[in-house]
This record gives structure tokens, sequence and C-alpha cells, in this order.
């Protein structure tokens, strides 16, 4: 039946736009009651960062080079042929960005540790110097009570590995990063007690080895070579037995006397149906199967999901039996990283000939229905302002994978890299983006989801991969000439909701 003439689909569609709408409307004005009180006793609030965006001392310090590091430097691959090697100088930075956490009362830092910082040639030998960053960090986050979440790799492979046997393409991987997670455990894990081993694997292997358009650049017809058809379901194999493995190690050696919590973060864009149809509902599952399902499926069941193992056939690696065991139910917690909302239409009569991964979920993405957007667009290309989309997120992996507990992991919204003082202090529709996703995750929570923190993307304005610093995420300002912070409106909202009544 044609969606466009058929009388019956298109009253379905006025209905279902106005209930969303309507949808939206709610959340939007119920964020205006928001507090600290409105969530269980216990509840996180933080901020997440990653090492490579706001570390600076890119080649200093007894740091090895990263993927990131030759990356940035081929031309025309960063906007600006931008580079991180100073960014926003967190490494001589951090007691002033931890004081702004504590001044605007929230309870948590989401890091991650440089691989390379520890560990300059991946293996081996260890730099001391970076060791002893990370120790003082830690410690002054303790010092202020600031809760550390520290997450163990956030893209940043160090460079060796991918030189000598092109990292997570090579199963010797496996060891590699459990060696490292271990020496991380055993040195850091008396004070940390919240452990991540990977932020959006999934992006590592689309992005790095099926697009090209992050480190290590790897795709069919890119210069650093590739094959998007096989190297993406190899990739994505070796992150998930490397995750299972440190977890198993985690769990054998430390967890019992250091008592603390390890999981994974998982990126999620929310897939609506474009239409009712079946077509549209099938495509929209595949795309979640082949964006979340990829790797929660095998981490909750111990197999990909079925849709995935139908279209990918012999080119998707299997786990053997005693994978699966070690792979299923490796995590005591989920970290979502939750953004935005696509619709999805079924892509029709697909060419049999394998492509690419993301050619595999056959699927047509779509931005707005009748010329209608599925939401205003912020700064990125990607990013459409969709605050029910959290609320379906998150309930989709509380239905489709036991109801695990939930870290809400990133959520947030960016601005134009050139925007000035002092107007870009003035972010209204970040602070309206914030209100409303919190408003939907709450709901969410009312619905049934165990979901026990929340954490904003991000802290500061920093490097934003591909995009260099053409794209601010920070709730504080950075002047990035002499690295002064600025806090935005932003930040005083939260500051406002997360006061506690006693202080």
């Amino acid at each position: 039946m044609d969606f466009q003439r058929s009388p019956f689909c298109f009253f379905s569609f006025i209905v279902f736009f106005l209930l969303l709408s309507f949808e939206s409307s709610q959340a939007s004005n119920a964020g205006h009651g928001l507090s600290r009180e409105s969530f269980p006793e216990g509840f996180v609030f933080g901020t997440a960062a990653s090492a490579y965006q706001v570390e600076g001392m890119a080649l200093k310090g007894g740091r090895g080079p990263s993927i990131w590091d030759a990356f940035v430097r081929i031309p025309n691959t960063i906007a600006g042929n931008a580079t991180a090697d100073v960014t926003v100088d967190e490494y001589h930075h951090y007691k002033e960005d931890v004081d702004i956490m504590k001044d605007f009362n929230f309870d948590a830092y989401r890091f991650s540790i440089s691989w390379s910082r520890i560990f300059p040639n991946g293996t081996g030998k260890v730099n001391w110097e970076g060791v002893d960053y990370y120790d003082k960090l830690i410690d002054y986050l303790i010092q202020q009570g600031i809760t550390p979440y520290a997450n163990l790799y956030h893209y940043d492979l160090p460079l060796a590995l991918n030189e000598e046997y092109l990292g997570w393409l090579s199963p010797k991987i496996v060891d590699a990063f459990a060696d490292y997670a271990d020496f991380c455990f055993e040195r850091f894990g008396d004070r940390v007690k919240n452990w991540f081993t990977f932020n959006e694997p999934r992006c590592i292997a689309a992005l790095g080895y099926d697009e090209g358009i992050h480190a290590p650049g790897r795709c069919t017809g890119c210069k650093a070579g590739g094959n998007s058809t096989i190297e993406p379901y190899i990739a994505a194999h070796n992150l998930i037995l490397s995750h299972a493995n440190a977890v198993k190690r985690y769990r054998q050696k430390y967890q019992k006397e250091q008592k603390g919590m390890i999981g994974i973060l998982l990126d999620f864009v929310w897939y609506e149906p474009y239409t009712y149809s079946v077509q549209d509902k099938a495509a929209a599952q595949r795309a979640r199967d082949f964006h979340i399902g990829w790797f929660l499926h095998p981490l909750t069941y111990g197999y990909y999901p079925e849709s995935m193992q139908v279209i990918v056939k012999e080119r998707l690696p299997k786990f053997n039996e005693e994978q699966v065991e070690m792979v299923k139910g490796s995590y005591d917690y989920v970290g979502v990283n939750q953004y935005t909302s696509f619709y999805m239409k079924d892509a029709g009569v697909v060419d049999p000939k394998p492509v690419s991964y993301q050619a595999d979920w056959h699927v047509e993405y779509k931005y707005d229905r009748d010329g209608v957007p599925i939401g205003p667009l912020a700064n990125s290309y990607w990013l459409y302002i969709v605050p029910w989309g959290i609320y379906k997120a998150v309930t989709y992996v509380k239905e489709t994978y036991q109801n695990p507990v939930i870290i809400l992991a990133e959520n947030g919204m960016d601005q134009p890299g050139n925007a000035t003082l002092p107007e870009v202090l003035q972010d209204t529709t970040r602070v309206n983006y914030f209100k409303s996703y919190i408003t939907n995750l709450k709901r969410a929570m009312d619905d049934g989801a165990t979901v026990i923190g929340y954490f904003a993307w991000s802290l500061l304005d920093n490097f934003e991969w591909a995009l260099g610093y053409t794209s601010r995420f920070g709730i504080v300002y950075v002047d990035f000439k002499n690295k002064k912070r600025f806090p935005k409106n932003s930040a005083y909202w939260f500051k406002k909701i997360l006061q506690r009544k006693s202080d």
C-alpha cells in the first residue's frame, strides 16, 4: 500500500505526529520541576570527557603516540587541520576542572585513561610519569568529593600496536588489552570503584574500519587500506572479546577485594520507523540490531542478533563455546550514550553483493516526515534534538536486554566552534535540551528502567574528533588560546537543580 496516497495511512501519520508533539511538549513543561530530589537517593549526576579530547601533552610526559596522533596529521582529515596536541590542557588544569565540578554540584567525573600514556608501546615498559598523572587526578577527585568513573579506552589505540599487527584486527589485541586493564585495576582500583572497558565500540569499528572517517582510517578504497565488508565485524568481535577478557580478569583478581563494578559504554541512536508499514518497522529493528544489538546482544545472550546472522552470514565471526561463556553476562552495568534519533525506512530491493557494514542494514535514513524535521538541528549535522528518543532508547534496552542496570553515560548538544564571548554563555537551547532529555529519562525510570546515573557531555569545550574545534559541547566555554574556562548558563542550570536541600 502506498503511504503517500492511502487516506488511512495519512490519517495514522497525522495522529502519530500529534502524539509525538504532545509528548515532547509534556516533557518540556515537566522539566521545570526537575531537582535532585526528583531522583532516587544515591542517583549520580556527573560530567564526562575523554583523555585524547582534553588532556593535551599528547607527545609529552612520556606518552607514546596513539592512532589519533597519526590520523590528525593526514592533511584535510580534521576540520581546520586541528590536532589535540594541547587541546584544553587538562593535564595541567585538572585541579581547576575538578573544582568546577565541585562548585556546580556534580557528584562524579567520567574520564578515560590513555593506554599509550601508561604503556607507550601498548605493552612492556610502563611510563610512570603517566601513571603519576592519573594517581594525582584520582586523588584530587576524591579529595574534592567527586567520584571517579574510569574508562579504559576511548578511541585512542597505541600506534605501536596498530603498526605491529593492525590493532583491533588481530586476536593478539585481546591479551594486550587485558594486560593493560589488569595494570589499571591493580594500580588504581583501591580508589576507583566504577570501571568501563570501552567507549562506543560500535563507533570504533564502524567509523574506523567501515567509513574510514576516524582513526585508523581504514575502509574499502581508503589510502590506509581496508575492507568495509569484513573488517568492521572482525574489529567488533575482538573488541567484545577484549572487553570480556578484561572483565574476567577484574572479577577473578580484584572485584571481591576492591568492591567495584565494571561495564561498557554503548552509543545508541533511537531509530523510529518512518511509517507504520511492516517493512519500515522491520528496518528500524534491523538498525537497532546492527547498532546497539551488535554488542549488547552477545554480552547479554552470548550471540549476535539473528538479523545480523542472516544478513552478514559467513562474514560475521562466531564465538566458540568458551568465548560464549566469557562474553555472556560480562557487565555489572551498561553505559548508554544517547543524543539523537532518526527515522528508518526500508531500502527495498537490495543488491545481494556485500558492500559495507552500513549497507548491510538495508535501510534508508530519514530526518523528516513531509518536510517536518524529527527535531531541531544542533550544530552537528547528525544531532537532531529529539527528547522523546531517550525515553524510547532506555525503555528498549530495559525490555530487550533483561532490564540491566543502566548509566546514561553521555548526553548533550553542541554550539558552533566560532561562538564567542559573551553570547556563547547564553546557551538557552542547551539548557532546554538537558531539561527535556533528563525529564524523559526520569519518565523511563518511573516506568521501570533501572537507571543509576546521568553524565552530561561534556564539562568543557574540547577537541571534537573529525570536527576539530568547530564544535562546542561543553557546559563550560574554553578560550582555546589562553585555556581560560567560563561556565555557561547550562552549568548554572545544573548547579541549581543539583543543589541539595541541606546546602
